[in-house]
Order: structure tokens, then sequence, then C-alpha cells
């Protein structure tokens, strides 16, 4: 999947696909924790340069500031189909590596999901997963958009990548922001965790009210790879977490691995999608 920031920082126009390459190959099936640092080590430098900024930028201020602003919903009201052919805009077609829109990415992740027989909220999620994306046409960053998500008000575990460069955070230098716990209480459940902002929470949040439970994690955690990778944060979360986390993990290899399928037939597809679709939600949505 690629996309184009028109208004921001052209010089990272292929942050995305570089990241979900690097993410890809980072937590690829089978490969042996002392990899991991190596890999980050000699990751393209974009990628680096893009962590660099997350991770000092993603404060729990921002977050605060960015949850307030979004989760009103105040912007504007669109389908579920017109949100996808929004984030259509965001083809970056720069990149010479794809040239998929990104219905057609939404439609390779779900369509996997279909094959393998999942039920049908689950076919919907992967074509929802990455609407949240359109908060680029909003005018944010990549930085506040895309990437590894992770707990803030409370320490960084070195689970999540690059975790040096949290050094450079604000609230790394907040001594009551850095314990365990931070400002959450033992295992008081992700609900009450604010995590790094990001496209995750945003759809998450958008269609939190007509989705399953389990779909919603998938939704809100597919990139929190800290937790459902590699086992950090257990500390935040509670038993009803660690047993929705099972979609979560069931969820990523569609995420991660489905770029290499057949280009779907989206005119062919379509009228499936739209009775989907109408089956869980109503004509138009708060956005």
């Amino acid at each position: 999947m690629s996309s184009a920031v028109t208004t921001h920082e052209p010089a990272s126009l292929p942050i995305e696909d570089q990241w979900e390459e690097f993410v890809a190959g980072r937590y690829k099936e089978g490969k042996d924790e002392s990899e991991y640092r190596i890999y980050d080590e000699k990751s393209d430098p974009r990628v680096a340069a893009f962590y660099r900024e997350n991770h000092q930028k993603q404060t729990l201020a921002f977050v605060l500031e960015k949850e307030k602003e979004y989760y009103a919903l105040n912007k504007g009201e669109r389908s579920i189909w017109e949100a996808a052919e929004y984030l259509n805009t965001l083809v970056d077609e720069s990149d010479p590596d794809t040239d998929l829109n990104q219905i057609e990415h939404l439609m390779q992740t779900s369509e996997a999901i279909r094959r393998d027989g999942h039920p049908r909220w689950m076919i919907l999620a992967g074509f929802l997963h990455d609407l949240g994306k359109c908060l680029c046409l909003y005018g944010e960053p990549q930085w506040a958009v895309v990437g590894d998500t992770f707990p803030v008000g409370c320490a960084y575990s070195d689970k999540v990548v690059f975790p040096e460069y949290f050094r450079a955070n604000p609230d790394y230098n907040v001594p009551e922001l850095q314990t365990q716990y931070g400002i959450y209480e033992p295992n008081c459940g992700l609900d009450k965790v604010h995590m790094s902002f990001g496209h995750d929470g945003y759809i998450a949040h958008v269609v939190r009210d007509y989705m399953p439970e389990p779909a919603l994690y998938m939704l809100r955690y597919h990139s929190f790879y800290a937790a459902h990778r590699q086992g950090a944060y257990g500390y935040l979360m509670s038993p009803h977490d660690i047993e929705m986390f099972e979609w979560v993990r069931k969820f990523n290899p569609y995420d991660l691995y489905s770029k290499g399928h057949t280009k779907p037939d989206v005119k062919a597809l379509r009228p499936y999608y739209e009775d989907l679709i109408a089956e869980f939600f109503p004509a138009k949505l708060r956005w």
C-alpha cells in the first residue's frame, strides 16, 4: 500500500511502504529474537527517521489533544464505501513498486480473510482496517498516522521498535510517566490506556457502535506489535484483553502478508462488499 501527503513533508512520501516492508520483515514468522536489533540497525534510513520523529513527538499531551480533536467525529458524514474512495486519493504515483489503489489494497486483505472461511464481520474488518489513514487527508503527518503503536503515559517497553529514540520524547524526563504503570493501574485494561495516536484508534472509534468486539480489537490494536507479537505490556492488560488478543493475532498475518496476492477485481467484487457493508452499517457514519 502506498500513500502521498501533498501538504506535508514531501520527502517522506514513500515512508508507508517502507514501514510496512520493515514490519513484514521484522515480524516474519520463525524469525529469531536475536535478529530484531540487527534488522533495525540495517533498516532503510527513512524508516529510522520516521520512527525517530514518531517516538519524539507522540507525547501524552499530543495524544490527548488528538483524541479530543478526532474522536469528536466532526469531519463530516460518509458511507464506508465513500470513505474508501476518499482514501483512494492517497495513491502515491511516484512509487514504482505498486500500482494498487487503496480500495484494491483493502480488498487484498479482506479477500484473503474471505478465502480462509472466516466470519463476515472479520472479512469486513479486513476491508476497514486502513480507512483511518484518511487522517493524512485531514492534514496529519505520517508519523501521527502509521507506524507501530504503543502506550503513552507510562514507561516505554524495549520491545517497541527503536526504543532508543524515546529518549528525545519530553515525557522521557517526567518521572511519573516513566514508572512501569505510569498514570495507570496494574491490569487496568487497554480501554483505559492511551495509545500513540494513529489510524488504528481512529477507525476503531468511528465504527465502535457497529462492529463486534473482536473486530474492534483487530482494528484498534493491529499495529500494537510490541504486545501481540512480543508479549510486552501484559501488566496493563486485563484477562479480557488477553482473550481478545487471540483475535488480533489471528488478523495480523492477513494485514502483513496479503499484498502479494492477485490484484482484486474491484468492479466485480463491489456488489459483495456493498452488501456486506449494509449488513453492519447505516448509510452514513460520522468521521
